[in-house]
């Protein structure tokens, strides 16, 4: 009867994706074991399996909903601005996530479902590019936007502007960087 109830669980899935980002959050992607989730999800070492194959696929699996996430956040942003904004807000709330999108040698890199959420991410950053500057060319100054908000958004997680920041809003920081950076625009 024990062995029956441990494979008998309402969202398998979103509840290993769930312990996972918990284990990610607060040792790093390294610390990832399917058997320590399972054990975590009340499940049989082997049930994770049924939904992600492996390691790499609870990863890209991670990857995509994070991706998708952040697609749905900037398309909230009014501006390109806003969105470097959005960005920021994304990394804070959802460190998980962030931490294992752009580590692709940790997923699989060709899965459909992660290229299509990848696309949304890139046209929800092209769409608030091209409507500052339309004449402009889209790729360079998105890679431009990204790698400042990239960048300040990592700086910031692992803790390299705390001297700078003090106890500064981290989106109003950013706000004046970009400010700064862009005065002549």
């Amino acid at each position: 009867m024990t062995s029956q109830r441990t494979y008998h669980h309402g969202d398998l899935r979103r509840a290993v994706l769930t312990a996972a980002l918990d284990v990610i959050a607060t040792e790093g992607p390294s610390a990832l074991s399917l058997r320590d989730l399972a054990r975590r999800a009340g499940v049989s070492h082997a049930a994770p399996a049924h939904h992600f194959k492996d390691r790499a696929g609870l990863l890209t699996a991670i990857a995509t909903e994070g991706y998708d996430l952040l697609a749905t956040t900037l398309t909230e942003a009014p501006d390109l601005r806003e969105r470097g904004v959005h960005y920021v807000r994304f990394a804070i709330a959802h460190l998980a996530h962030f931490q294992v999108m752009f580590q692709p040698d940790l997923y699989h890199r060709d899965d459909p479902d992660l290229l299509a959420a990848k696309s949304r991410t890139s046209a929800a950053l092209r769409a608030g590019i091209e409507a500052r500057s339309p004449s402009q060319d889209a790729d360079l100054m998105g890679v431009a936007a990204w790698s400042i908000a990239h960048g300040f958004a990592t700086l910031l997680l692992s803790h390299n502007l705390e001297r700078t920041m003090g106890d500064g809003d981290p989106e109003e920081v950013f706000r004046a960087l970009t400010r700064l950076t862009f005065r002549a625009s």
